[in-house]
């Protein structure tokens, strides 16, 4: 007898932010997967509900940050039965090494999800030795 699994959505995980926002609302970390081959680092991060012109990425003293803005369009004359999407903002932070090739990062927004491609400096990407004999 197989057992049946619940499928829970996950819970989007707010974020304490220092100091004072400018913006209202609450702030969501994305969530994010990372890959690695020989010759870059690839990010995968969740930004449902963001827009092209609504992503910021900045990159400044070895800190990558990933800001986005959520703004959910209500209909007017309807009234909310459910609400179960949460809008405001993402952030996240990264730091870079120096492995990471910095002028030639690459950004894409498809679908809510953010692909980041950090290609490795040359020194960093492995190569094989021959022996001579």
């Amino acid at each position: 007898m197989a057992e049946s699994k619940e499928i829970k959505a996950k819970d989007k995980k707010e974020i304490a932010t220092p100091g004072e926002q400018i913006k209202p609302g609450p702030i969501f970390a994305p969530e994010v997967d990372i890959f690695e081959n020989e010759h870059e680092i690839v990010m995968l991060a969740d930004l449902p509900g963001v827009k092209t012109s609504d992503l910021n990425i900045d990159l400044r003293d070895d800190t990558l940050t990933i800001m986005g803005d959520v703004n959910a369009a209500k209909p007017q004359n309807e009234d909310d039965i459910v609400v179960e999407y949460e809008v405001g903002h993402y952030l996240r932070q990264f730091t870079l090494s120096e492995v990471i090739d910095q002028s030639r990062i690459e950004a894409k927004l498809e679908d809510g999800v953010l692909r980041l491609t950090l290609p490795k400096v040359e020194k960093a990407t492995p190569r094989k030795i021959t022996v001579n004999a």
